[in-house]
């Protein structure tokens, strides 16, 4: 960052498929925060508003935009504002807020002063030369002055403004929607005084009603479940509306399979209106194999993913339809093997972030702020994208200045009152509380994170890379059990908790904690280990199941996915669970938090196998950031043969296998295939075929 206005505006930077002419723009981060309050206040429990539990920040209501050019001629601009608007040239307040206005030529500097209470205050200006773009600096604070000769002059934090697709005067980003298509139901029955309606699957949007005679109350229960649906003392979403009219559009989207309609008016047709984030099918990744319950296991967890990817990634489309970052950690890694969507990835990263000062952990859970620390370095793994992380790094640090200073006398993470400690939903005993280990090898990688990122960004990585270390040392010291070959659970009042669980062990493997040896030793003692309680949610089967693949053990994995996701696609699933314990039976499938429809039916994390296929079968994955160099090592685990593609920054890795040979196919990077204990080069744009 500088502390100075006086840099000149190189004008955008002609990158292939970088948009290089005007867009709006605005302090980074606010469009974000402004965007995610809307999204993470939309949640209702049964017509009840229900906000999140946590801090909601605001953007800054006045920003000032600033740019300097020189110019061989003079220019008219346009100008257009979200907010009132004051504009200076040359350190001159000019008349009014003008829409237009010419521009000498010669070298001048124009400063743009936005206000707007309700939303990001936000600026676009054309011109044959001069426009709005990421090149433009922006600050909150006003510290200009200006001296006798009409010069400004400001000592205020500039940063570089940021921008996205919003590329013409009249696309506000206030008024950015995602998109809709009309959607029919497959079936619709009479039951007792009302109208059910079956959308077949899983979906989300807004419920229109059309053909309606008469005025009058109507009454909605919506359902993941037809017994949700039908149980209009408990189902968890419903509305009440007093219609009048041939045609009528609930207000807020709601996720449903299942509608029931109570009114005594007549209605002629229901449909919806079909909400969703865009993608491109030509860029994303694919997945099939011979087992057609894995295929249909890749395919429902590609549609659960789908749901859940809007504004942000969010966690359930029922409930609780809010950012959570434990969720989004994963949901970015299946999104890096499905639709590769770095936007929604960075927007999701902002808005969980907020705005200094830091007064709680991400979402209020210790680990959650730990998990968005590593999201960062796996952005970057998959993307490249330097820039990003030096816009976030001075939010990382103030984040991880925050954690470190409520580290006990060993510098250790230890929860406090007003944190939350989530680890996972558990149906064992296990306390969460004290000095966990678990917490402290996500403490570790938060700081090796820190250090990755201030090497990026030439600060004090040493500093973090000591920590790091340190921190290691001590969790091994404390927690690890040579003679059982595992990280015992926690200190609680001075005493060692002796309990061993999957959790800390598994993020052992995971994150390069321990040595080769090491591994090898709790994969037999721990992750093998049938004494040791079950993991039962998707959440952390996630890196349960991650964790036996690092160590190679695909063909093991491979019957616990179709146990598991085949499991409840068995049940009827048509998008996957936020739990799932094959124990239960019938309802009890769709009970949590002591509500009998509590559970999630479409909830992101269970999404697993979509990360899973693509990075540990087809066996592609980044070596250096942006797929500057990569890998492929496919496994079939146990199946016969398959095929499918990992979508890149440059393009698509197409990998296809059976008994006899592999095939590679790659639009870009430098690729390295490892198959038969051999490494072989793949060439950009030319298949490749190994025999056995």
């Amino acid at each position: 960052m500088s502390k100075t206005t006086n840099i000149r505006n190189q004008g955008p930077l002609p990158l292939e498929g970088r948009w290089v002419g005007p867009t709006w723009i605005w302090y980074p981060g606010d469009w974000e925060i402004w965007l995610g309050n809307r999204f993470n206040n939309r949640r209702t429990e049964r017509g009840a508003m229900f906000p999140p539990f946590w801090k909601q920040d605001s953007h800054w209501a006045t920003v000032e935009f600033s740019t300097v050019v020189n110019l061989a001629h003079a220019e008219t601009i346009a100008i257009a504002a979200e907010g009132r608007f004051n504009f200076m040239l040359d350190g001159k307040l000019q008349f009014g807020e003008p829409q237009q206005f010419d521009i000498p030529a010669g070298e001048h500097r124009l400063h743009f002063k936005v206000w707007n209470q309700a939303t990001p205050p936000a600026l676009f200006v054309e011109g044959a030369t001069i426009h709005t773009c990421s090149s433009w600096l922006a600050t909150y604070e006003d510290k200009i002055w200006i001296d006798e000769n009409g010069v400004a002059h400001g000592s205020g934090i500039y940063v570089p403004a940021a921008s996205w697709n919003f590329n013409s005067i009249g696309q506000k980003p206030s008024e950015w929607k995602l998109a809709r298509k009309c959607m029919e139901p497959v079936k619709r029955e009479s039951v007792g005084g009302g109208q059910l309606l079956d959308f077949g699957k899983e979906t989300m949007g807004y419920l229109v009603l059309e053909d309606i005679q008469g005025e009058g109350l109507v009454e909605i229960y919506y359902g993941e479940s037809r017994e949700e649906a039908l149980d209009k003392e408990h189902c968890e979403t419903l509305d009440k509306f007093l219609v009048s009219g041939s045609k009528f559009q609930v207000s807020e989207s709601k996720a449903f399979r299942f509608v029931y309609i109570e009114t005594d008016l007549t209605i002629g047709s229901v449909a919806m209106d079909y909400e969703y984030l865009p993608f491109d099918e030509k860029k994303s990744g694919s997945f099939r194999c011979n087992d057609d319950e894995l295929n249909r296991i890749w395919e429902v967890g590609a549609y659960t993913m789908d749901l859940t990817t809007r504004e942000f990634f969010m966690d359930g489309i029922k409930r609780d339809r809010w950012t959570w970052s434990g969720d989004a950690i994963q949901s970015y890694l299946m999104n890096y093997y499905l639709r590769f969507d770095l936007e929604c990835v960075k927007r999701t990263i902002r808005q969980l972030r907020g705005k200094d000062p830091v007064t709680a952990h991400v979402n209020t859970i210790m680990d959650y702020t730990f998990y968005w620390f590593k999201s960062i370095m796996d952005y970057y793994e998959y993307s490249g994208d330097e820039a990003f992380v030096r816009e976030m790094y001075p939010r990382m640090k103030t984040l991880m200045d925050y954690c470190l200073g409520r580290t006990n006398a060993d510098g250790m993470a230890e929860g406090q009152p007003d944190d939350w400690i989530f680890v996972d939903w558990v149906d064992f005993p296990m306390h969460k509380r004290g000095v966990l280990a678990f917490e402290q090898i996500l403490f570790y990688k938060a700081l090796e994170t820190m250090a990755w990122c201030a090497e990026i960004c030439k600060d004090q990585a040493q500093y973090y890379r000591e920590q790091a270390d340190t921190l290691r040392e001590k969790v091994k010291t404390f927690f690890w059990d040579q003679r059982q070959s595992a990280f015992l659970h926690a200190v609680e009042d001075g005493r060692m908790n002796p309990q061993v669980t999957k959790f800390p062990n598994m993020f052992a493997i995971l994150y390069d904690f321990v040595s080769e040896e090491e591994k090898k030793q709790i994969m037999q003692s721990v992750m093998l280990n049938k004494e040791i309680p079950t993991i039962t949610t998707p959440y952390m089967r996630f890196y349960e199941l991650a964790a036996l693949c690092e160590m190679g053990l695909q063909k093991e994995v491979l019957p616990e996915i179709k146990a598991y996701w085949g499991g409840m696609l068995r049940e009827g699933a048509t998008s996957f669970w936020e739990k799932y314990n094959p124990e239960e039976t019938g309802t009890q499938h769709l009970a949590m938090y002591g509500r009998p429809y509590g559970k999630s039916l479409c909830h992101a994390w269970g999404a697993s196998p979509v990360y899973l296929m693509g990075k540990f079968y087809l066996g592609v994955k980044p070596t250096k950031p942006g797929y500057a160099e990569y890998e492929v090592c496919p496994t079939l685990g146990g199946l016969e043969w398959m095929e499918g593609e990992v979508p890149t920054p440059f393009g698509k890795v197409y990998v296809k296998m059976d008994v006899r040979q592999v095939t590679v196919r790659s639009d870009g990077g430098k690729g390295t295939l490892l198959v038969d204990g051999k490494r072989i080069e793949i060439p950009v744009g030319k298949e490749i075929i190994y025999t056995f």
